[in-house]
């Protein structure tokens, strides 16, 4: 038994009408190029609503930790608040590394998207 893998279409696979698509027709107005355009806005939707759903798991649980703990909020750490202190080393750099993710994940599938459909 041998697995196989299926990435996508081919630009050589035949069309609905029997012909052999021509790797320009996916970029224009067809239905090929509707597919593509959606799978990307479907694979970008995701990968924002991942990436949120992460930042607010983590924002949750530090109002969580701040609530939950007797204490913690009403500490200082070099006379700054510990919750300022959670704020500024703890929660700023989760934004940063968010948004570098997504960045970074979503020129990926963008890139993705160039490559099926520029001619090559």
């Amino acid at each position: 038994m041998t697995r196989v893998r299926v990435t996508g279409p081919r630009s050589t696979a035949a069309s609905a009408s029997g012909r052999l698509a021509r790797p320009l027709e996916i970029g224009e107005d067809s239905d090929v190029g509707r597919v593509f355009v959606r799978s990307l806005i479907r694979s970008q939707l995701r990968l924002a609503v991942v990436i949120a759903s992460g930042f607010l798991l983590i924002l949750v649980s530090f109002a969580l930790l701040l609530a939950l703990v007797p204490g913690l909020a009403d500490s200082r750490l070099f006379g700054i608040p510990f919750d300022w202190v959670l704020l500024g080393v703890g929660i700023y750099p989760v934004i940063g590394l968010s948004a570098w993710l997504y960045n970074r994940a979503a020129a990926r599938n963008e890139a993705r998207y160039r490559d099926l459909v520029e001619d090559k």
